[in-house]
This record gives structure tokens, C-alpha cells and sequence, in this order.
């Protein structure tokens, strides 16, 4: 799977309005046939960083993902509600699930 975190800081004025601004987008990206999962959290320590956790069944779907006409019209939608350019990780890894925490294990 490709496996993805991205850390947007906001702009303060625009932080209330970020999940609204990117629903579209959020909603296209789940229904992708190739998307695992596309999840928005918040950062404790700084309140107007959003980090995106996205997965991509392969390569392929994420391609598919950058070419289509919806991820194109969420980068505009987003790009005057960032303080700065977005950081990201982005690596491929095995499978296609999380893995359990086996030092926390809950039986």
C-alpha cells in the first residue's frame, strides 16, 4: 500500500472552516476504488495543524488519485486557507490493513 501523512497548518482566520473546505474532496478521495482510508485529525499541540492520514490500495490508485479532477480542485481550495507548504510522508509498505499494537494487546 502507499501509506501517507501530510501536516497542514492553517491560517487562524480559516482553521474553523478547514473540514468544511475540504469535504468535497475528503468525500471524492473515499470513494476512489483504490483509497483504504483518508482520515483528518488534529494536532493537541498545534491548533492549526490538520494532519491527513491517507492510504492507497497500490501505486497505481495513487496516481489515479493525483490525476483526478477532484484532488486538483481540493489543492485550490485549500491553497488560500495554508499558513505554509504542507509536509509530507509518503512511503510504500506491505499489506493493505493496520497492524495490531502487540505491546498493548487487548484480550
Amino acid at each position: 500500500m502507499i501509506f501517507i501523512v501530510v501536516q497542514f497548518d492553517v491560517l487562524d482566520e480559516r482553521r474553523d472552516e478547514w473540514l468544511a473546505l475540504t469535504k468535497e474532496f475528503t468525500e471524492a478521495t473515499r470513494a476512489e476504488p483504490g483509497n483504504l482510508w483518508f482520515d483528518w485529525n488534529t494536532s493537541v499541540e498545534h491548533p492549526n495543524r490538520f494532519v491527513l492520514v491517507e492510504a492507497f490500495r497500490d501505486q497505481d490508485a495513487g496516481v489515479e488519485h493525483v490525476r483526478s479532477d477532484h484532488f486538483r480542485a481540493g489543492l485550490e481550495a485549500m491553497r488560500p486557507a495554508l499558513q505554509r507548504t504542507p509536509r509530507i510522508l509518503n512511503t510504500e509498505i506491505p499489506g493493505t490493513e493496520w497492524s495490531l499494537m502487540g505491546e498493548l494487546e487487548i484480550a
